[in-house]
């Protein structure tokens, strides 16, 4: 699996936003970096910054709209 995730290729994953593909993948490379299990199998040397893009490319980390 390659180091580097294209944010641009994954825009479709987060309504295009990529204001929304980037909160996301924070607040999911916080909660590997608090523990929790990986959800894709990577190099364990990767950040998991790097880790939380890997998931969501690969469509193991979703978002919901919040209803107003």
């Amino acid at each position: 699996m390659p180091y580097y995730v294209a944010l641009e290729d994954m825009l479709d994953k987060s309504d295009n936003s990529i204001y929304k593909l980037v909160i996301l993948a924070s607040k999911r490379a916080l909660e590997i970096a608090e523990g929790q299990p990986k959800l894709v199998d990577v190099d364990s040397s990767l950040k998991p910054s790097t880790i939380a893009l890997h998931e969501i490319a690969e469509n193991k980390v979703h978002y919901k709209k919040a209803k107003p």
